[in-house]
């Protein structure tokens, strides 16, 4: 197995928030010290129950973004308020590990967050307790690889970072050491 690391955020991971990490919070286990585990994307069509078609330009999408195909959710229970019934596809997820984690996260950070409109940064509020922190995108279109032309609605999704950080404080170290641009 090679020892050559592609995605330049891991590099910067290894090389500088780690060794950060361990002396701003004092760790005595190399292993201790935090890390991205994976990042799951998800994407709801409510609007797939009444177009197939949706679910079909979504995926292709999704897919663009996260250089992995997405996985088709489906309804668990039945809800009429809604018209959906069980095993109705719903939406779209993926979960991305190793070095398409590194190339994703990289790519949320510099590119897709500035060209949010009127970004003031993510808010700092998203931790779960513990140590995973969780954002909402309105569009798609803050991706590169979405063309405006090529879309036919815009489509919102949820990004959960999964960190081996045991506490709030710890997560927000590390990816304030990676970069991620909190707000006020």
């Amino acid at each position: 197995m090679s020892t050559t690391v592609n995605a330049p955020l891991r590099q910067k991971y290894l090389d500088a928030v780690k060794p950060a990490l361990k002396e701003r919070h004092s760790y005595d286990n190399v292993m201790a010290i935090p890390n991205v585990e994976k990042i799951v994307i998800n994407m709801g069509l409510g609007e797939a129950r009444e177009d197939s078609k949706v679910l079909e330009r979504a995926a292709k999408e999704l897919a663009q973004i996260a250089l992995q195909r997405p996985v088709i959710t489906k309804a668990k229970k039945s809800v009429s308020n809604f018209k959906v019934r069980t095993g109705m596809p719903i939406g779209l997820k993926v979960t991305l590990r190793g070095e398409r984690m590194w190339f994703f996260l990289d790519k949320l950070i510099s590119v897709a967050l500035p060209r949010v409109r009127d970004f003031r940064g993510v808010s700092s509020a998203a931790f779960d307790g513990r140590g995973n922190y969780s954002l909402g995108l309105r569009e798609q279109l803050v991706f590169p690889e979405i063309s405006y032309d090529q879309i036919d609605g815009i489509r919102g999704m949820d990004i959960a970072i999964v960190t081996s950080a045991q506490t709030d404080e710890e997560a927000r170290s590390l990816l304030e050491l990676l970069g991620m641009p909190f707000g006020k």
